[in-house]
């Protein structure tokens, strides 16, 4: 299930409040074990240390969902040491995860015993997760996420918990089923962020100074010009290069300069790259032109998602 954003918190019967952790979503299964990503990439072999505990702590023929995170040694989540289980050997994830251990907090239950519960409501689901993780012996990789239908706790949660990198509240309806693909879950965030593919550069690939961002078009599928980043720090550049391919002469969607915009009086120039890398942005929701009119706040790479996994629009759920 997927979650829309809301800008402020709702409240009514029956509703569930949840931190929204900083990590990689996650699929798990047991009986074998298993864990993929909302991709379909396979993580079990990257989380060795999760899928360890998957297979001693819990019988056969359960479902999970959940999210991997990091929790640093100053108490903080830290995104950044998932990022470094990308790609790596099984030997290489091994050694991670002796260095950085990870924890998969679970909050959702979409099967028991080999019995689908998807079509149980959420309160049925929360009910028979806690009963089952009350079998795992703690400290574990495995861990419950937090729950409550206070929403005064929520907001306590919301205004506390940013100091260690949480980044807002999820919302759930607790009568209701699981139902992969909606957006029925909601989001409360401190500031609205959402994805982006990239498709092109100011300066070097490697180096880059700036990002030109794109999205496809929901009608015709074609990766459409959206947005220019504000410029890269040292340190973002030096994060996102390795990520980035420059695109052979033909090879690309788009023109080789863009129009003026973004403040430019002329046309620019800039490099265009392989539009298979996803980054978080943080855009202003004003748009022109089929555009985000203001330049966006670069986050973070998501090398855990897919273009096909970016929203298709200007859209920022």
């Amino acid at each position: 299930m997927l979650a829309r954003t809301v800008d402020h918190l709702p409240t009514g019967e029956r509703l569930l409040y949840e931190p929204k952790w900083d990590g990689f979503r996650a699929v798990a299964g047991t009986g074998p074990v298993e864990m993929y990503s909302r991709n379909g990439r396979r993580l079990h072999t990257r989380f060795p240390e999760i899928a360890e505990a998957l297979r001693e702590q819990l019988p056969g023929g359960v479902a999970l969902d959940g999210e991997i995170i990091r929790w640093s040694d100053d108490g903080r989540l830290d995104f950044g040491a998932l990022l470094r289980r990308n790609g790596v050997s099984s030997r290489h994830a091994r050694q991670l995860a002796r260095s950085e251990p990870c924890h998969y907090v679970v909050f959702d239950l979409l099967a028991l015993a080999g019995r689908d519960l998807t079509h149980r409501s959420l309160e049925h689901r929360r009910a028979e997760l806690e009963r089952l993780m009350g079998l795992v012996a703690q400290p574990s990789p495995l861990t419950l996420g937090w729950q409550t239908d206070n929403p005064d706790v929520a907001r306590q949660w919301w205004r506390e918990m940013p100091a260690v990198g949480v980044e807002g509240i999820m919302v759930k309806d607790g009568g209701r089923s699981y139902r992969p693909g909606r957006r029925d879950w909601r989001k409360y965030k401190h500031r609205v962020t959402t994805e982006a593919i990239v498709g092109g550069t100011v300066g070097e690939p490697d180096r880059p100074r700036a990002l030109i961002l794109g999205r496809t078009d929901p009608d015709t599928g074609e990766l459409h010009i959206a947005g220019r980043t504000q410029d890269l720090t040292d340190d973002q550049a030096h994060e996102l290069g390795p990520f980035l391919t420059k695109a052979g002469r033909g090879d690309h969607p788009w023109p080789r300069t863009l129009p003026p915009s973004w403040g430019q009086t002329e046309r620019q120039r800039y490099v265009q790259v392989v539009p298979e890398t996803v980054v978080e942005i943080c855009p202003d929701t004003a748009t022109v032109a089929g555009r985000w009119r203001h330049l966006a706040e670069y986050v973070r790479p998501r090398t855990d998602l897919r273009p096909r996994d970016v929203p298709t629009g200007l859209d920022v759920d």
